[in-house]
């Protein structure tokens, strides 16, 4: 059984990262799946944090500090926790001299952290799932870009679709569980309550 789900990731796999290959994504994908370590994406998020914090009233406020919490939470879980108990080797990793998927179509370093679940993909779809529980009528804007993110993560060859897939459903999680928090905060300081929409 775990065979035939390999087998069926791995078919996915090699038809997002060869079957869809095109120049425009050999250029684009790159660019979109490190983004956040650019300056240009660095600043992008601080300029969007700001603006939320500043000029989003009480729930651009709200979903801000929020954002805080959860990032941190994604991520530090996500990858200092998780990839160390699943331990799965990335497709890209070279194991006793052999590359784990062969004929990879490799556009970024591979990374030495384990495969699942994708933290990049975990931050993005926890980030989206907040912003689409304050800002409900953006959800298809919020959860297109952590989709196209999720999929970039596959496109240049370093996770598979299952590795995606898992951190999307983590980040949903994460989400649910600092709005809930902050739900609950909120009954017991009726301040932070926000007004009915």
């Amino acid at each position: 059984m775990v065979e035939f789900l390999y087998s069926i990731d791995k078919a996915i796999f090699y038809f997002c990262n060869q079957t869809l290959s095109n120049s425009v994504f050999d250029v684009l994908m790159p660019a979109i799946t490190d983004w956040n370590k650019s300056w240009i994406g660095i600043g992008f998020f601080g300029l969007f944090w700001i603006f939320l914090f500043w000029k989003g009233g009480k729930r651009g406020r709200t979903a801000a500090l929020l954002l805080i919490p959860l990032i941190l939470l994604s991520d530090q879980v996500s990858s200092n926790i998780l990839k160390n108990i699943f331990v799965r080797p990335r497709p890209c990793h070279i194991l006793d001299g052999v590359m784990v998927v062969e004929n990879i179509r490799l556009l970024v370093s591979c990374g030495p952290g384990f495969s699942f679940p994708s933290s990049h993909a975990a931050n993005n779809f926890a980030f989206a799932f907040l912003m689409s529980f304050f800002y409900r009528k953006w959800t298809w804007v919020f959860i297109f870009y952590a989709s196209i993110m999720g999929f970039s993560r596959i496109s240049v060859g370093v996770h598979y679709p299952s590795d995606v897939l898992g951190g999307a459903a983590l980040g949903a999680v994460y989400a649910f569980l600092i709005i809930s928090i902050w739900k609950i905060a909120a009954i017991k300081f009726p301040s932070l309550a926000l007004e009915q929409r």
